[in-house]
């Protein structure tokens, strides 16, 4: 059973609601059924398993509602990787964005964190330089692993080839 677990790596996937939380896991799975169709927002959990070489990844959505934002805290600790979605587009609510992110880092000072700065093909979107300021991620401690990622998803609803694979090259270097 133990060694079982070993190869399981849980990686959990948050953000406000309406970020592209569902978007991303379905841009990583394209693969495996063609073209993906528009997201609902999800109303608690959504989950999905990737086989990699190494280990197998389970990805682990939670609704980012406010109602479901209580129960992001709880996973924690089951957790290898973070990835944080944010919307580089809603500006109005990058501040709420920014509170909740940096309300996860404390709780745990030492597990990976992977921000990734989606819906970069808006017009209005921020740039990586422009989210990483408004995060305040340069007040996170030197000493975690802290990333930021652009990310859009391209017309036929896969993620742009080129930061796709940087994102799964990253998450398993992580794990």
């Amino acid at each position: 059973m133990e060694q079982e677990e070993r190869g399981k790596r849980q990686v959990l996937v948050l953000g406000l609601d309406g970020a592209g939380k569902s978007s991303i896991l379905q841009g990583l799975t394209a693969g495996d059924g063609g073209k993906r169709g528009h997201c609902r927002p999800t109303r608690g959990f959504n989950f999905m398993s990737l086989s990699a070489p190494a280990c197998q990844l389970d990805f682990l959505e939670i609704g980012g509602g406010e109602d479901l934002r209580t129960y992001w805290t709880e996973y924690l600790r089951k957790t290898h990787v973070l990835v944080y979605v944010v919307d580089s587009s809603d500006r109005k609510r990058l501040p709420q964005a920014k509170a909740e992110l940096h309300r996860l880092l404390r709780l745990d000072s030492q597990l990976p964190v992977v921000v990734l700065g989606n819906k970069q093909d808006k017009h209005n979107a921020m740039s990586v330089s422009e989210l990483h300021e408004a995060l305040s991620l340069g007040a996170v401690a030197d000493d975690r692993r802290l990333f930021l990622l652009a990310a859009q998803l391209g017309s036929d609803g896969l993620i742009v080839s080129r930061n796709l694979q940087a994102f799964q090259d990253l998450i398993l270097q992580l794990v």
